[in-house]
């Protein structure tokens, strides 16, 4: 076991969601709110997604104000609520041998913790040893580092027994704060093109 600690992100690098129910979402809430918006394509939500990151894209260039960004919040948990993103082929196999091999497990995400509970019980997969998604305040959230430095401290280990994977820039960012933590290099990997992220993560084991 090369590293530890497996820090994962969860939509788009451990499921398949974004195409399948966060960007449906996004279109219908879109034609309740904002009827003659410009019409986004899957590529372009994965693009805003990636960068400027999805309150900036939301507040910025959607133009949603505070009051609709609360309700967009309610729209998205109802209708994700229903829906259970699948695994990407491979994943389950991977956790399972590191848990097997006395690893630990952590997730930072953008979504909710329930939803990340479910999905890794709806799929069959190991349950993670800690969670941080977007129930945080905002001040704690990806891209800053607050959970990478809980993860250490309650793990006791540093930083070169950590492995970030994530799909997005504000999770490369939240990595990139390593420089803030003492005990050596964190292992960095974007997880790349949708879908391939299994076979990439053998490569590191």
């Amino acid at each position: 076991m090369r590293y530890k600690c497996l820090v994962l992100d969860h939509d788009d690098t451990l499921v398949n969601s974004t195409a399948t129910i966060h960007f449906p979402c996004f279109c219908e809430f879109l034609k309740e709110v904002r009827p003659n918006a410009k019409a986004y394509t899957l590529e372009d939500y994965f693009r805003k997604n990636f960068d400027p990151g999805i309150l900036p894209f939301f507040t910025e260039e959607v133009g949603l104000s505070p009051q609709e960004l609360d309700y967009e919040f309610r729209f998205w948990q109802t209708y994700v609520k229903p829906r259970v993103p699948q695994a990407f082929s491979g994943m389950r196999e991977i956790l399972e041998r590191h848990k097997r091999q006395g690893g630990i497990l952590a997730v930072v995400s953008h979504s909710m913790k329930d939803a990340i509970v479910r999905d890794y019980r709806e799929n069959g997969l190991p349950q993670p040893d800690v969670i941080y998604g977007w129930d945080l305040p905002p001040e704690q959230r990806k891209p800053a580092p607050w959970a990478l430095e809980q993860i250490m401290a309650q793990f006791s280990l540093p930083a070169s027994e950590l492995l970030m994977v994530d799909d997005l820039k504000p999770g490369y960012d939240m990595a990139r704060g390593r420089r803030r933590f003492r005990g050596g290099r964190l292992g960095i990997r974007r997880a790349g093109d949708r879908g391939v992220h299994a076979q990439k993560l053998r490569l590191l084991f």
